[in-house]
């Protein structure tokens, strides 16, 4: 993996070397097709990338990587990643208190948690493991070819009272996908949890940029081109922004939405979701276990001590928590949040020191009902493709498959003679 350039005139031309450009190189690649991937900043990864600072790990914003996505189960080397698993629930702050929910069948020694009364009722909890064992059980295909509704229209209908849905599934939710209305779709939902349920929240040891590096390290030499940002997509290929041109038959623009639509214009560009999150380091964890902590009051969408999942993620003696807030942050910026974390973990957090703070905007597509859970990644004009996580789903499960969507449709293009030579 280098950025030296091909000598020849590529195939095709990948622009954005997050984890759809990626796929989609590795499989034109893997078809025999010379492939450059162009892209504009110094790493690959896009919004999945980890800084190094200080001895910390920052991600760029809140990550969890679940091993049961297919794509995954396809293309990762786990086993390379040093994975450290999150406990399999959560820590809720709601009015009445704090209270844990964690999943039996993985920590039976926590199922006293589960009494009904102490975190809900039972005929919630009823409905929440009828919810789970259908989402389990039922192909991912059927899920997602269900009637299209909300997510809190779906929790409703499984039979989830306004408390477990206000003090549980809300809180939650808003953290996966980044809102707190819950009007994402309900097929997307469905197939989250199922995910969930099946696999494992997780982190790498290196951070969650190592997923996207170990696909990198796995591209032909000479396929990567890093500092290459593309100014243009053009009628024999493309026009990078130092103002030379790379000609080529099929180009497939892998970006973010807007940038996408910039290149391709005429693109419909979804609204999307942004979200900030605050780096704390203090000389004590707070909470001794690799737990997701949710506020039921939404002051913060989540927030968790990420050395408590893997030490490495800062300098021994050193605690890193990670909290999530929507949007750009709220009023009072760190200050408001670190308050709220003093309520939160029930601590004094006021000798926290605040190691950075990330705004990750554009984070997730709005994926509203009805949502099309994969689209064409072909672009009206012969040889012109897009393809991202706004093309699918939010996730790396829809960011990988949108890629190799877009590899097939080049090659079958390709084999049709219907691209331009």
């Amino acid at each position: 993996m280098t950025n030296r350039q091909h000598p020849a005139p590529p195939d095709a031309v990948v622009v954005g070397a997050g984890l759809a450009g990626l796929a989609c190189a590795l499989d034109l690649c893997e078809a025999g097709l010379r492939v450059e991937l162009l892209e504009a900043s110094d790493g690959v990864g896009g919004r999945m990338r980890t800084d190094r600072r200080d001895g910390f790990l920052l991600d760029r914003g809140f990550q969890v990587f679940n091993t049961s996505y297919p794509q995954v189960k396809r293309r990762i080397g786990l086993r390379e990643l040093r994975l450290r698993p999150f406990t399999p629930g959560l820590v809720a702050r709601t009015s009445s208190g704090r209270v844990r929910l964690t999943d039996p069948t993985r920590r039976p020694g926590d199922a006293a948690h589960l009494l009904p009364g102490r975190v809900l009722p039972a005929r919630d909890l009823a409905a929440l493991a009828a919810l789970t064992a259908r989402d389990v059980l039922l192909p991912a295909r059927r899920l997602g070819r269900m009637p299209d509704r909300t997510a809190s229209e779906a929790l409703v209908r499984a039979g989830l009272s306004p408390r477990a849905i206000e003090d549980i599934m809300r809180p939650f939710l808003s953290g996966v996908f980044l809102e707190e209305g819950l009007e994402t779709s309900a097929r997307f939902f469905h197939l989250v949890w199922r995910s969930m349920a099946r696999g494992t929240l997780c982190l790498p040891e290196r951070g969650i940029g190592a997923v996207p590096a170990q696909l990198a390290e796995r591209l032909p030499e000479g396929t990567l081109r890093l500092g290459s940002a593309v100014a243009e997509v053009t009628d024999d290929g493309v026009l990078l922004a130092d103002g030379v041109e790379r000609p080529a038959a099929s180009v497939v623009v892998a970006t973010d939405a807007v940038t996408a639509a910039r290149l391709l214009p005429g693109l419909p560009v979804p609204d999307s979701r942004t979200v900030t999150t605050y780096y704390h380091a203090a000389e004590r964890s707070p909470l001794t276990e690799p737990t997701l902590v949710v506020d039921s009051g939404l002051a913060v969408l989540n927030s968790c001590v990420l050395t408590e999942v893997s030490p490495s993620y800062a300098p021994p003696g050193t605690a890193l928590v990670s909290t999530s807030v929507l949007g750009a942050g709220p009023p009072g910026g760190e200050a408001t949040v670190r308050a709220r974390l003093a309520e939160l973990y029930d601590t004094d957090t006021s000798g926290w020191e605040s190691v950075a703070t990330c705004t990750v905007e554009g984070a997730l597509p709005a994926m509203r009902p009805p949502w099309p859970l994969s689209r064409t990644t072909r672009a009206g004009a012969a040889g012109r493709y897009v393809c991202g996580d706004h093309r699918a789903t939010g996730s790396v499960q829809g960011a990988l498959a949108s890629g190799s969507r877009a590899a097939r449709e080049v090659l079958a293009d390709r084999a049709a003679g219907s691209t331009r030579t």
